[in-house]
């Protein structure tokens, strides 16, 4: 397809820790491998605060998954970035360069306002990237509120955050009868990267794209943009594009080794 033809980028990040920026900010006396800063910031985290997930501005991007859909909501592709290498620096640029080769076309995530986009944004600052039509002023495309610039499915469930949607993307899935979180999930991250799984870490962020496809197509139908029928075509079409790709990608098949159905409630 043309590049204009691409009206959303439905995508996922994800992200280790710097041992050595950690080591540099966190514990500049203290004689250690970086991997020895990252084990200590954790235990201080969850000793602080009984979570042991380390923030985004320690992080750099190793896996970045991003499906391409039409502006009639159909999947176009599932792209993992930079792969085999996963360099960060590359992912990042890939991103930024996309994005703007596909004419700016809307960023769609889950909960990817408080993580992924900043992540990005300062990844992006990191490496030396510039994107200027991100973060020019007069678009105000960095606007929380502008949903044409960056549709947060999760902000769009909780009213931009006024409650609170325990379960986040796995729950959100499983609704629709997907996957949702399977063998892989986010907290294992660090440790399979440090064992040298990055091509895991991607299948598993594959998996994310897929569900976060699955949701978005349901947020479309609640803001009256399409009806039941076409979800569903859109949805077998979306199932009948991975089959054809199952032996491609780890991540396929098992995502549609674990596939469920809508239980609609209208056909009774």
């Amino acid at each position: 397809m043309e590049t204009h033809e691409v009206q959303y980028l439905v995508f996922d990040v994800e992200s280790v820790a710097d041992g050595a920026l950690i080591r540099r900010v966190r514990y500049p006396q203290d004689e250690m491998e970086p991997a020895e800063a990252v084990a200590r910031f954790r235990a201080d985290l969850l000793a602080e605060t009984g979570k042991d997930f380390i923030p985004h501005t320690f992080q750099v991007p190793i896996s970045v998954v991003i499906a391409k859909v039409a502006a009639d909501l159909s999947l176009i592709d599932v792209v993992p970035l930079d792969e085999p290498q996963f360099r960060p620096h590359v992912l990042t640029r890939d991103f930024w360069k996309g994005w703007k080769a596909y004419r700016r076309p809307t960023w769609v995530t889950f909960n990817g306002r408080s993580f992924d986009l900043p992540l990005m944004e300062l990844a992006a600052f990191r490496y030396g990237i510039s994107v200027p039509d991100w973060f020019a002023q007069a678009s105000k495309l960095r606007n929380r509120y502008n949903t044409a610039a960056h549709l947060d499915l999760h902000e769009l469930l909780t009213n931009f955050n006024a409650t609170w949607f325990r379960g986040g993307l796995n729950l959100a899935a499983n609704l629709l009868g997907k996957p949702g979180k399977m063998a892989v999930q986010g907290h294992m991250v660090q440790d399979l990267f440090e064992q040298g799984a990055v091509q895991r870490i991607n299948d598993y962020c594959c998996c994310d794209v897929l569900d976060t496809y699955f949701v978005f197509l349901r947020a479309k139908l609640l803001m009256g943009q399409i009806d039941r029928q076409r979800e569903g075509e859109l949805v077998e079409h979306t199932r009948g594009w991975l089959e054809e790709r199952r032996d491609l990608r780890l991540g396929f098949a098992e995502y549609l080794d674990q596939w469920g159905d809508w239980n609609d409630p209208w056909d009774d």
